[in-house]
């Protein structure tokens, strides 16, 4: 059969009769938090659910232990399902990656067994390192996205959306070198590193008042110093720097890195600048695709607000695919304000009815979308129009 209502209902019964199975795996990675390129468990967990489903799963790829590639159907349209579940450090997952890993495999478990009557390939891509490590983006670079016509995730967030508005964003590591002395007893002969980054600090909060809209810049100082009576030889920092589109980030970035070049020169110290893994992109939401997913996510009861006056705004490695390939981020509401995400109180929010509500509807949603785009005969054109290939 492959009229798109018999298909939407196998479906839907396949992600019903998996519900424990899909929200005990949302548990599991949510009690045990993983960090970027360490999600072994994670990782284990959700191959394991895949092979289970009938879907063929090559674990390890792209030279990245934590990553996988689970494939069901050989037809010519391919839609790759992106699974995130790398925690934050200390607050483990306040980001809720536990409910989008959980809902990409029971996607991909209920499309395996109608892919072929779809004329599709359907790939559950295990990308590691969304939190600052860039996964998606050094699976893109060495093959992992090649032949993909069309990629989709979901995210949970306080409130419904069809879509995250994205910065592009690079990760510094900034490390200055001075020279101890004592403190009290001859400080002239010590170079204070620690006022290098203070006058860095300075420099960029002055430098807000200048910034264009979307131009962001914090940080954090991971290094300040050994002892209170030692001047500090060696300070250390991490600070993500944002804006609107690439574009602007290659216009705003350079003023920033000025600023921390401007505590070197005041101070005597030396400085360097590196990149913290890659540079993430602005998102490029392919409306189409939205417009499909946000009507199938209302069939199932999810209520889309009002736009916010003030957008949500961050940013995800999904965004890069998004550039290279058709895609979709919508955001699953959780309905847990006044917690936000990459708080304590959206870890424990991310394991709660809503959230173990959002991973169902969220494989509902994607399959049923894959099943659409797949029997529509323009979308389906258009989006095999393309498919990615590494290095084109």
């Amino acid at each position: 059969m492959t009229d798109a209502a018999s298909l939407k209902s196998r479906t839907a019964a396949a992600i019903e009769r998996n519900r424990e199975s899909i929200v005990s795996l949302s548990h599991r990675i949510l009690a045990k938090p993983e960090l970027a390129f360490e999600e072994e468990s994670a990782a284990a967990w959700c191959a394991e659910e895949l092979a289970r489903g009938g879907l063929a799963v090559e674990v390890g790829v792209c030279d990245l232990p934590t990553a996988f590639v689970a494939t069901a159907g050989s037809g010519p349209l391919v839609v790759a399902i992106c699974a995130e579940y790398d925690a934050l450090p200390g607050i483990g997952h306040a980001c809720g990656h536990n409910v989008i890993a959980s809902a990409a495999v029971g996607a991909g478990c209920a499309l395996a067994p109608v892919a072929d009557d779809l004329g599709i390939t359907v790939k559950v891509l295990g990308t590691p390192a969304e939190e600052g490590g860039g996964g998606k983006v050094l699976m893109m670079e060495r093959g992992g996205f090649d032949g993909v016509n069309a990629a989709m995730m979901v995210h949970p967030a306080p409130g419904e959306r069809d879509r995250m508005p994205c910065l592009a964003v690079e990760t510094l590591d900034i490390v200055y070198r001075g020279k101890e002395a004592h403190a009290s007893a001859y400080p002239e002969l010590g170079i204070n590193a620690a006022d290098a980054l203070t006058v860095a600090q300075v420099a960029i909060g002055l430098l807000r008042q200048h910034a264009d809209f979307g131009d962001q810049v914090h940080g954090i100082v991971t290094l300040g110093g050994s002892a209170p009576n030692i001047v500090p030889a060696r300070t250390e920092a991490k600070y993500y720097v944002r804006a609107r589109t690439l574009q602007a980030l290659e216009k705003w970035s350079p003023r920033v890195r000025r600023c921390f070049e401007a505590g070197a020169i005041a101070t005597g110290s030396s400085l360097e600048i590196a990149p913290d893994g890659p540079t993430y992109s602005e998102f490029d939401t392919d409306e189409v695709m939205t417009g499909i997913y946000r009507a199938n996510a209302e069939a199932l009861g999810r209520v889309f607000p009002p736009p916010d006056e003030r957008p949500m705004s961050g940013s995800t490695d999904m965004a890069n695919v998004s550039l290279a390939i058709p895609s979709i981020h919508p955001m699953l509401g959780l309905d847990c304000l006044p917690a936000v995400n990459h708080q304590p109180e959206f870890t424990e929010a991310a394991g709660g009815e809503a959230a173990d509500r959002a991973a169902t509807d969220g494989a509902t949603a994607m399959a049923w979308t894959v099943i659409d785009l797949a029997l529509n005969d323009a979308a389906r054109t258009r989006l095999m129009a393309k498919a990615y290939r590494h290095g084109d």
